[in-house]
């Protein structure tokens, strides 16, 4: 896999309004904005993220997962500590089914496929990862293409695994990174974009109380 001059990654926290999609005595259903973090980082000027925004309104809400801060959509909170255990079981042993749509660069010649790739961090680039079948975890990803528009692809893309940066690994290794990835993609396919063209669009689980199988939507902004 090429390796690309790091790009500088700048932390300008979007200033929409928090956006709850459902909201019970057990979870919480958000749809993040893109450049938005998850969780703070180290800097003091990172601490403005989607879990800080939570917890000022909803104490209890607890963080299961997370989103790459470029990455826009649905994200799941516990309200209570019981809901956290069962949603975390739930991700951990891959219970879970998360959609996402990307656009990415290129036109992708096959309807669909499957990649089986590990990945690892690559220490000396971070945060980048890369693909290491000797060393690497596991890392499964099912995609089909929506639709190919022009120089670039719609794809619908279905990770079974839930590696660091997997999806973006995935698609630059198939050679159609995903377009505006700051890390990833070359510059005319970063450059094509003005965020990163990947949104977690559906997520389903067992609800936390009762464990009834719910899907929830948010619709893909681009």
């Amino acid at each position: 896999m090429t390796s690309l001059a790091p790009r500088p990654i700048k932390y300008n926290p979007p200033a929409t309004p928090l956006s709850v999609l459902h909201h019970d005595a057990q979870i919480l259903i958000l749809s993040k904005p893109s450049g938005l973090l998850t969780v703070p980082g180290k800097p003091a000027a990172h601490a403005d993220c989607l879990e800080a925004r939570v917890r000022a309104k909803f104490p209890t809400a607890t963080i299961v997962h997370r989103l790459d801060m470029d990455t826009s959509g649905l994200l799941v909170m516990a309200m209570t500590a019981e809901a956290h255990r069962h949603l975390g079981l739930q991700f951990e042993r891959r219970k879970t089914e998360k959609t996402y749509i990307a656009r990415v660069w290129g036109q992708v010649n096959e309807n669909a496929g499957t990649i089986l790739a590990p990945i690892i961090t690559d220490w000396p680039n971070r945060p980048r990862q890369m693909i290491d079948f000797e060393n690497g975890r596991h890392a499964e990803t099912r995609w089909q293409v929506i639709e190919r528009e022009g120089i670039t692809t719609r794809v619908q893309l279905h990770p079974h695994t839930g590696r660091s940066h997997q999806l973006r690994v995935h698609m630059l290794s198939l050679g159609h990174p995903i377009m505006g990835d700051n890390i990833y993609a070359p510059d005319d396919a970063f450059n094509a974009a003005s965020r990163l063209q990947l949104h977690s669009e559906s997520l389903t689980l067992h609800h936390p109380d009762g464990g009834e199988r719910v899907t929830f939507h948010d619709p893909c902004p681009f």
